[in-house]
């Protein structure tokens, strides 16, 4: 893509991305309100009182006596200025609560992507240079075992082996309680916290990268392009890294950046697992609760994080491949 179109793909994209994050805030707060279970009720009962005069007060207070469509904007006003509302339940703003745990999530699911993309391009890769021999069955065995297998069972398995067995790694929490540390030792006690719950998350992924990669690599192989290349003599090593891989390479970062907003919906149930500190455990607590302020505050940042993503898979497409025009 050339640099002059830059700015205005971008003012394109950035409003087509409002829009379909304006649409996701609406669907969402619809949703919310559509599901059973009364919000003043679960408050009045952690309160101790349940009477109809104090429920009423309830509703009241946070607007639950208004028609739908009076919340809805009031909550639509209140999005546009940032303000995601307040949490009675946790008494804090929903942003700080969603700002104090995305950072756990980020890095879950950032080394969680790095692991699943680096691996399954390269086992991808391994199994399409020996197709048809004991590597590619052993490959293709492994991708297909990780992908039918449910990650809270990965993750049990785990935890199992490694944490209770062999007791090697922490099976739960983010780092290490009662213990102080300083620097590096902060940093290494948090990556091994992390090991357990990035490769529950990032197993699966590898799998769907790694069949990807072996099945676009054989495809792009058999191009004219890639025989003339061999009939000129150039290296087979130069040839499966600058002509296959990098035309094969093109489907999977698109797959990828589309699956980037997944592994945010999947982080819910690994954190839950491992008790892991991030939004998605955070948004589970606020369902069992019905905390709804706090559970459309995480669905906001989820659907901008991955709207984001989105757009940076379109930018990345282009420049790995220059005759790629990417449109608004």
């Amino acid at each position: 893509m050339e640099a002059s179109k830059l700015p205005g793909f971008l003012l394109r994209r950035g409003v087509k991305a409002a829009i379909v994050v304006l649409a996701i805030v609406i669907c969402n707060f619809l949703l919310v309100h559509a599901a059973p279970g009364d919000p003043a009720s679960v408050i009045a009962g952690q309160s101790g009182a349940a009477d109809a005069v104090f429920l009423e007060q309830l509703r009241r207070q946070f607007g639950l006596d208004q028609p739908l469509y009076v919340q809805l904007w009031i909550y639509l006003k209140s999005v546009l200025s940032l303000d995601l509302g307040f949490s009675h339940r946790q008494q804090a703003p929903v942003a700080q609560l969603v700002l104090e745990r995305l950072p756990a999530t980020l890095l879950l699911t950032g080394a969680a992507f790095a692991f699943a993309l680096a691996a399954g391009v390269t086992l991808g890769a391994l199994a399409a240079q020996r197709v048809g021999r004991w590597a590619d069955s052993v490959i293709t065995v492994i991708a297909l075992t990780f992908y039918a297998t449910p990650l809270f069972w990965v993750g049990l398995m785990l935890v199992l082996i490694f944490s209770v067995w062999l007791e090697w790694l922490p099976s739960f929490g983010m780092s290490s309680v009662g213990v102080e540390m300083h620097g590096l030792e902060v940093v290494w006690d948090v990556a091994q916290h992390l090991l357990l719950p990035a490769l529950t998350l990032g197993l699966f992924y590898l799998a769907v990268y790694a069949r990807l990669t072996r099945a676009t690599m054989l495809e792009v192989a058999d191009q004219d392009f890639v025989k003339t290349a061999r009939a000129k003599g150039v290296p087979e090593g130069r040839i499966l890294r600058a002509h296959v891989l990098r035309n094969a390479l093109l489907p999977v970062i698109t797959f990828a950046g589309i699956q980037a907003g997944q592994l945010l919906g999947g982080s819910i149930l690994v954190e839950t697992v491992f008790a892991w500190p991030g939004i998605g455990r955070l948004a589970f607590e606020a369902l069992l609760a019905r905390d709804y302020p706090v559970l459309l505050g995480v669905f906001f940042c989820t659907s901008v994080m991955v709207v984001l993503f989105n757009l940076l898979t379109d930018m990345l497409y282009a420049i790995i491949d220059p005759r790629v025009e990417v449109a608004g």
